[in-house]
């Protein structure tokens, strides 16, 4: 039976068995970094990105979006395009506030960055309308894919090309087969292989994925695809009377639980339990969080959570993946690390407790 935890909205966010996952500690290089593997993948999907629009026959159109449904963006689209057209020239176009709903517009500081990073306020190059504008010559793709790359990183807020969609078609409107950008997803279904175990949930999980989007056609298929990352039937799965699935990584347990109202799935860990909440304590889970691309720690009264929840609609088995693999990896080294400087029990402790400075006191202060 689990605690029913404190959700706060976070960033949404991939197999094996948990014992094969790399320990995720954020701040020591010598370690699996969970920041330099998502640069990695950012790279990926520079390089391919720059193949394809070398690639594009004229007349072409390339866009690529930040899915909505995965990012907690609502109605407001992120989205570029790029066409290609006569003499090897390509242009680019990136959305702008005038199609932004409010709450969702850049900000001073985002314009100030999208000019930075070579784009022309919207208007200023010909045909560009309401929207950023950048032509180049096919000979620039390597330096036109990093800025496109940047810009859906750093000013749209994508924490990673799994929650990028992408389409191309010619002249005509018809789709264009083109080999995967990285880890982001065709729109028209031509998905990428990412690795042998992530094909195989896929592929499980495509057959619940007919169903509509209730909270019933949610649970299988995020059974399905937990049951395919752990190598074991749906039916086999370790299930509390919450109805969470319980996933054990080392001495810290993650529970994967389906929500309806919204539909999310939030994978989550009380990663310290009886801990003095403490200033020190706060600080160090801020100084953490602002480490991690995706998800958040956190303390709600004597347990520190961390939390990556995944949006239930347009369901996507990789975020889901994504979000297990990395939870599994942080709870099982960060347990360790926070017990060993503030104190508290790990999930599987077995009675651990004291480390607590006498001289610090406690604070009502939240993150």
């Amino acid at each position: 039976m689990t605690a029913d935890h404190p959700s706060p909205a976070t960033e949404p966010a991939s197999g094996g068995t948990p014992e094969q996952y790399e320990p995720i500690l954020l701040d020591e290089p010598t370690t699996a970094d969970l920041r330099a593997k998502v640069t990695e993948a950012w790279r990926e999907f520079a390089r391919a990105l720059a193949e394809r629009l070398r690639a594009l026959p004229t007349g072409a159109h390339l866009e690529l979006t930040l899915d909505p449904t995965a990012s907690g963006t609502g109605d407001a689209v992120y989205s570029i395009s790029v066409d290609a057209g006569d003499e090897g020239r390509l242009s680019a176009r990136a959305v702008g506030n005038a199609t932004l709903p409010q709450g969702y517009r850049l900000d001073r500081a985002a314009v100030a960055d999208m000019i930075a990073l070579g784009w022309s306020p919207p208007g200023v190059v010909e045909g560009s309308g309401e929207q950023f504008g950048l032509d180049c010559a096919v000979e620039e793709t390597t330096r036109l894919a990093a800025v496109l790359s940047r810009t859906l990183r750093d000013v749209y807020g994508a924490p990673h090309p799994a929650f990028l969609v992408y389409l191309v078609h010619d002249a005509e409107g018809e789709p264009l087969p083109v080999e995967p950008l990285g880890t982001a997803r065709s729109e028209s279904g031509s998905d990428r292989d990412v690795e042998t175990d992530l094909d195989e949930a896929l592929a499980a999980a495509a057959t619940a994925q007919a169903a509509e989007n209730d909270v019933l056609a949610l649970e299988e298929r995020v059974r399905t695809v937990v049951s395919t990352m752990l190598k074991s039937k749906s039916d086999q799965l370790q299930v509390d009377s919450d109805g969470d699935i319980n996933i054990r990584a080392g001495s810290a347990m993650v529970f994967v639980r389906v929500r309806d109202n919204p539909p999310l799935v939030d994978v989550f860990s009380p990663v310290l339990t009886e801990v003095e909440p403490t200033e020190r304590l706060y600080m160090k889970l801020s100084e953490l969080t602002n480490r991690m691309p995706i998800g958040r720690l956190y303390c709600a009264d004597d347990t520190v959570w961390a939390s990556i929840p995944v949006f239930g609609r347009n369901f996507q088995a990789t975020h889901l993946m994504l979000a297990v693999q990395v939870m599994t990896g942080l709870a099982d080294e960060l347990d360790d690390r926070l017990h060993g400087e503030f104190g508290g029990k790990r999930f599987f402790g077995e009675g651990d407790k004291p480390a607590r400075s006498q001289s610090e006191h406690r604070t009502g202060m939240y993150l």
